[in-house]
C-alpha cells in the first residue's frame, strides 16, 4: 500500500499534498481555516447541485420554486438551509483565514497571497449573484444597488450597467445570466484553490514564529489530519445547529416577500 502510495502518478500526488507532506510542527489552531474553507467549498457545491435540479432561473418562478424546493423536495428545505448558512460559514471562516495571514505574516509569500486575494475576490462575485437568485425584495434591491454602483465609473458606466442587466432595469435577463455566473464560479474557484495550494506547497506552509521551520517539520498525516478533522467536526455541529433550529438567523426577512420593483423594502 505504502509502495502504491508513493509511486502510484495520481496517489503520489495526494501523498505529496496530505499525507507526507512537511508541515512546521508549531502551527496553531488559527492555520485549520484553510482545510475548513476547502470543505465549506465541497459542501456549497454539493448542495447548490441538488438545488439547480429543482430551481428555475425566471422572474416569474424564481421565488415559488425555492419554496418548493423547501416544501416539496425530499429534504429540499435541509439542503437550502445548509447551502444559505454554509456561505454565512464559507465567510466567517474566509475573514478568520485572511487576518491570520495578515497576523502573522503569511502575506510575505506573494503568489499564494495573490492568488488568494483573486479567490477572495471571486467568492464574493459568488455570493453576491446567488444572494440575488431566490428573487426576493432584497435580492431585486441588493441587486439594482450594487450594480448601479458601477454607474458612478466615468462616460461608460452607464452603458456597463445596461450591459450587466441586460436591459435597463433588474429583470429575467439579469437573473438567468447571474444563476449561470453562480453555477460556474464555484469551479473557477475549485481550479484557483489548487493553484493556491500549488504555490502554498512550494514554499510550506508559514507558522506563528515567522522563523524558518525547515529544521522542526512534522508529516501533514497523522498530525494535521486529525487536527482539522476536530476543525471539521466543530463547524459541522456549528453548520448543522444553525440549518436544523435557527435557519433564518443569518438572513434578512425582506427576502420572504416576492421581489417588487414598485416597493423598496
Amino acid at each position: 500500500m505504502t509502495n502504491m502510495r508513493k509511486n502510484h502518478p495520481i496517489m503520489k500526488i495526494i501523498n505529496q499534498s496530505f499525507v507526507d507532506l512537511p508541515a512546521p510542527s508549531n502551527i496553531s489552531a488559527w492555520w485549520n481555516f484553510g482545510s475548513l474553507l476547502g470543505i465549506c467549498l465541497i459542501i456549497q457545491i454539493l448542495t447548490g447541485l441538488f438545488l439547480a435540479m429543482h430551481y428555475t432561473s425566471d422572474t416569474l418562478t424564481a421565488f415559488s420554486s425555492v419554496a418548493h424546493i423547501c416544501r416539496d423536495v425530499n429534504y429540499g428545505w435541509l439542503i437550502r438551509n445548509l447551502h444559505a448558512n454554509g456561505a454565512s460559514m464559507f465567510f466567517m471562516c474566509l475573514f478568520i483565514h485572511v487576518g491570520r495571514g495578515i497576523y502573522y505574516g503569511s502575506y510575505l509569500f506573494k503568489e499564494t497571497w495573490n492568488i488568494g486575494v483573486i479567490l477572495l475576490l471571486t467568492v464574493m462575485a459568488t455570493a453576491f449573484v446567488g444572494y440575488v437568485l431566490p428573487w426576493g425584495q432584497m435580492s431585486f434591491w441588493g441587486a439594482t444597488v450594487i450594480t448601479n454602483l458601477l454607474s458612478a465609473i466615468p462616460y461608460i458606466g452607464n452603458t456597463l450597467v445596461e450591459w450587466i442587466w441586460g436591459g435597463f432595469s433588474v429583470d429575467k435577463a439579469t437573473l438567468t445570466r447571474f444563476f449561470a455566473f453562480h453555477f460556474i464560479l464555484p469551479f473557477v474557484i475549485m481550479a484557483l484553490v489548487m493553484v493556491h495550494l500549488l504555490f502554498l506547497h512550494e514554499t510550506g506552509s508559514n507558522n506563528p514564529t515567522g522563523l524558518n521551520p525547515d529544521s522542526d517539520k512534522i508529516p501533514f498525516h497523522p498530525y494535521y489530519t486529525i487536527k482539522d478533522a476536530l476543525g471539521f467536526m466543530l463547524m459541522a455541529l456549528i453548520l448543522m445547529s444553525l440549518a436544523m433550529f435557527s435557519p433564518d438567523l443569518l438572513g434578512d426577512p425582506d427576502n420572504f416577500t416576492p421581489a417588487n420593483p414598485l416597493n423598496t423594502p
